[in-house]
């Protein structure tokens, strides 16, 4: 085979990268240094693992313990709410909104009244 033939295995990319990767392999250190540092990255990895797992059963555990909490408030909170509504259902729409103008325009200064207006011409009889 001819360097310039295209069939030749050397001139294919995966080819090339193999044997990128065979010289990488190679140079890679052997020996009890590289076999030891390759088991204490596992390890670590292990234990990082093990720690995420522990961590995350330790938060879940919480949030189940926490719901039984949150629900006591919730309700007690949609509970006075209601009481707010039926306090404000049993005054009435025109105590609600006497008691808002009040509360908003002070002593009645700055009142509007809101609705639809038109001007007439005096004119007209």
């Amino acid at each position: 085979m001819s360097m310039f033939d295209p069939n030749d295995p050397r001139r294919n990319a995966a080819w090339q990268a193999a044997q990128q990767w065979r010289a990488r392999a190679s140079q890679s250190p052997r020996g009890p240094l590289g076999g030891l540092k390759l088991i204490l990255t596992w390890l670590l990895f292990g234990v990082l693992l093990i720690v995420g797992t522990v961590l995350g059963l330790f938060f879940l555990l919480l949030g189940w313990a926490m719901l039984p909490i949150v629900r006591y408030r919730m309700k007690k909170r949609l509970e006075q709410l209601r009481a707010e509504q039926a306090r404000e259902a049993g005054n009435g729409y025109y105590a609600r909104e006497t008691r808002y103008r009040e509360t908003r325009y002070g002593n009645g200064e700055h009142e509007l009244l809101e609705g639809d207006y038109e001007v007439r011409d005096e004119r007209r009889p």
